[in-house]
């Protein structure tokens, strides 16, 4: 699936990503590939994601993510 990583700043990530896991405002969850259409506001908390076999993270102070047809969006305030 796609992934775009958006800050104030600039673009923090664009790539494919096979797993997402985001600080939900109600708690954590996990976007895999094919996953249902979501939108939902993030919190201060850890965004990892899997690329090319390796993990990443960024730590968050929060924002938003929409989810679509194997696109997931994050833009963090």
């Amino acid at each position: 699936m796609k992934l775009q990583i958006i800050s104030t700043d600039g673009i923090i990530f664009e790539g494919e990503a096979t797993k997402v896991t985001l600080p939900g405002t109600v708690g954590p969850f996990t976007v895999l590939e094919n996953h249902a259409s979501i939108l939902s506001t993030l919190t201060k908390g850890e965004l990892e994601y899997e690329s090319n076999g390796i993990v990443e993270t960024v730590q968050i102070k929060g924002g938003f993510v929409d989810v679509n047809n194997n696109q997931v969006s994050v833009c963090l305030s």
